[in-house]
């Protein structure tokens, strides 16, 4: 394979660490559950997308390109991490955030300003028409874009995931842990793609389980056919053999709760528990209803004290202040 010759730009440091979550073990009385901390990588207030990146900026840069462009929803932590990591490469940034501008920006789009951003806001239907139309602007103003789509999950980003597979094996085997399964957040593809390829790739023989948090997995649009596009892609790029079907990914779409970006209950029990009894964040459009539907399978008794669960935190964090006021009504 060719992974390690794949244009890389070096945004953080890794491994991220793997931690044993002994209190909310004993509280749920269920799997030993261990957690590994991606919402720890040293870029921007952290988060997955830093391993996208480091692979889509390698690209860009390869490229010659002067001006990263992305699109995500107002509080999108994918694009705040492109922001930070288009200065760190020296680049420019455009964002296309379907929402509205706001009078006291907070969260991820306080911090999209703070790095410097150029956002460009827009109706959700007509986001992926305003991403490629900015992108013309630039291009006829002379600048030289590089598009990453939404969540950065594509064949060049997946990658980045293809190695953290290989990192948290070693990390593993050196802990002598053997995990049942690894749960974790997914939505737009990439991570779930490039962790499963990741895992025929390394031998790893658990279950890699995403908790979908706005996909379902029937209908017009089946989600499990773009996990395996972006997989296959991935494959062809790194240069493996392996090649995926809708069948090899485990899928759990039973906690979409009100829909995308709208926490309830589930999320915010998560939130509390992780908080008072571990003292970590979760985010509470994608960690919290992860770990959230992670502690209700517990509940139902799908994990037992026999299996051991790794959590993968993917980040999310500074979006815990774009719902003070939910927050405050919750916790009191």
């Amino acid at each position: 394979m060719k992974i390690d010759t794949l244009p890389r730009f070096n945004l953080a440091q890794f491994p991220t660490p793997i931690q044993y979550l002994d209190a909310l073990t004993q509280k749920y009385k269920g799997p030993a559950i261990y957690m590994k901390r991606d919402d720890l990588t040293s870029l921007g207030m952290g988060g997955n997308k830093t391993r996208k990146l480091e692979y889509l900026i390698g690209e860009a840069l390869t490229q010659k390109k002067d001006t990263l462009i992305t699109a995500g929803g107002i509080q999108s932590n994918h694009c705040r991490l492109t922001a930070s990591a288009a200065r760190k490469a020296g680049l420019d940034c455009h964002l296309v955030l379907n929402g509205e501008p706001r009078e006291c920006p907070n969260g991820n789009l306080l911090l999209d300003k703070i790095f410097g951003a150029k956002i460009h806001y827009c109706d959700r239907p007509d986001r992926d028409k305003k991403l490629f139309q900015v992108a013309e602007d630039l291009t006829s103003s002379g600048k030289h874009p590089f598009v990453i789509p939404v969540g950065g999950s594509n064949s060049i980003g997946s990658v980045g995931y293809v190695t953290a597979m290989r990192e948290i094996t070693e990390q593993l085997d050196e802990l002598k842990i053997k995990p049942n399964v690894i749960v974790f957040a997914t939505s737009s593809g990439g991570t779930q793609a490039g962790l499963t390829l990741g895992a025929k790739i390394s031998g790893f023989r658990g279950d890699v389980m995403g908790i979908s948090i706005d996909q379902l997995k029937t209908g017009s649009d089946p989600f499990p056919p773009v996990l395996t596009e972006i997989a296959n892609s991935t494959a062809e790029r790194i240069g493996s053999g392996i090649r995926m079907t809708d069948a090899d990914f485990s899928l759990n779409c039973d906690y979409l709760g009100a829909g995308y970006a709208k926490p309830g209950d589930l999320e915010f029990n998560a939130i509390r528990d992780l908080a008072q009894y571990e003292g970590i964040l979760l985010g509470p459009v994608y960690t919290a209803r992860a770990m959230g539907g992670f502690l209700d399978l517990i509940q139902k008794g799908h994990f037992t004290k026999d299996h051991t669960v790794l959590f993968w935190h993917t980040g999310g964090t500074p979006e815990l202040f774009a719902w003070a006021d939910q927050c405050r009504d919750f916790f009191g």
